[in-house]
């Protein structure tokens, strides 16, 4: 598999980011936020230092540092620092602007890693997880959720209705989720750019449009 895409996303500035921040913040997505802060960040101990990668408005960065964790954001996006650091104001969060595959961060600095909705967009896939695996500290464990290649149509209509975002917005989140889709990657694709990188392995789950996997740095 190739280490590097030939197509890339545009990041997401201006006027389509904050579309995309208001599209994500309604009430049934923030209550899921939480719920999944819940799930991913379960076995972490007090005060563990958490990396979101590409946490585009902050939401779920933002519900995982109210449950006591210091948390950094790291997007490529300028204006989603802008919207995050908006969002999060009077909680202790980093939110900064910079690219995965090159991390302002020092080996070691994290206990647990985490990317949403992101990873099908990253050009260097491998080269992300290389720089995950060194960002965190020994024992530590990251976790990415992302669009599955192989969900139907059929699934991403349900998700879309979960929501609540409305007939046009649904409308639209509907097309946009069917043109990502064919960027996501498949299980056996994420195993496989998982036993090229520094992580040699990782354990893939599907859970509804998505999939998860998880990455343990030994």
């Amino acid at each position: 598999m190739e280490t590097t895409r030939k197509h890339k996303v545009p990041e997401m500035e201006g006027f389509q980011a904050r579309w995309y921040a208001k599209n994500r913040g309604t009430e049934a997505q923030l209550r899921q936020y939480r719920k999944q802060a819940a799930e991913v960040t379960s076995g972490l101990p007090e005060g563990a230092e958490v990396l979101e990668v590409a946490p585009g408005p902050g939401f779920f960065a933002i519900e995982v540092a109210k449950r006591g964790f210091r948390v950094t954001g790291l997007d490529i996006s300028h204006t989603m620092v802008e919207i995050a650091r908006e969002n999060g104001a009077g909680l202790e969060i980093d939110f900064r602007q910079g690219d995965i595959t090159h991390a302002p961060f020092d080996a070691g600095s994290f206990d647990f890693v985490v990317c949403q909705a992101a990873f099908k967009n990253f050009r260097q896939p491998v080269a992300a997880l290389n720089e995950m695996h060194r960002v965190l500290r020994p024992g530590g464990h990251a976790v990415i959720q992302d669009l599955n290649h192989e969900a139907t149509g059929a699934d991403i209509g349900r998700e879309v209705a979960s929501m609540n975002v409305g007939v046009v917005s649904g409308f639209t989140v509907r097309q946009t989720l069917g043109w990502l889709r064919r960027r996501a990657f498949t299980r056996e694709q994420f195993e496989a750019l998982a036993a090229e990188s520094a992580f040699g392995g990782c354990s893939v789950t599907a859970d509804g449009i998505g999939l998860e996997v998880r990455l343990i740095k030994p």
